[in-house]
């Protein structure tokens, strides 16, 4: 099963000598090992975003580019309002971001593999399948 990490998981992922990232980090290695890992532009971005150093920032995005992007298109956008919508109200709040990952992931038959909360909610509404591991 092909993976689409949000950002979070990423973030623990691309950490060094951090005992809470460790299972991430190690869960990671193994899927893109196996070359299930898939990203899109608005993770990344949020990845990069948040890098102040700006030699880091070139690691960061330097180790990124060996993935490259799933398209994503305007039905994507279109669907992730939907989501929204369809979300909304049901009385549960989402980012955009997480409007379009879900979209992407449904769209591109992608567990997502993340430990934001706010996907268990969604996943009562939406399509969507969420990676689990045992850390």
């Amino acid at each position: 099963m092909r993976v689409l990490p949000d950002t979070p998981i990423w973030s623990a992922a691309l950490r060094r000598g951090d005992d809470v990232a460790g299972p991430y980090r190690e869960e990671m290695l193994k899927l893109v090992n196996q070359g299930l890992v898939e990203i899109i532009g608005p993770i990344r971005q949020e990845i990069l975003s948040g890098i102040r150093d700006r030699s880091k920032f070139e690691i960061v995005r330097d180790r990124l580019r060996t993935f490259p992007d799933l398209e994503i298109g305007t039905a994507d956008y279109e669907e992730a309002a939907a989501y929204y919508n369809r979300c909304r109200a049901k009385g549960i709040q989402g980012s955009f971001t997480d409007y379009v990952i879900c979209a992407a992931a449904v769209r591109h038959e992608l567990a997502i593999f993340t430990d934001d909360k706010d996907f268990l909610g969604y996943k009562t509404v939406l399509p969507i399948r969420l990676y689990h591991f045992e850390k």
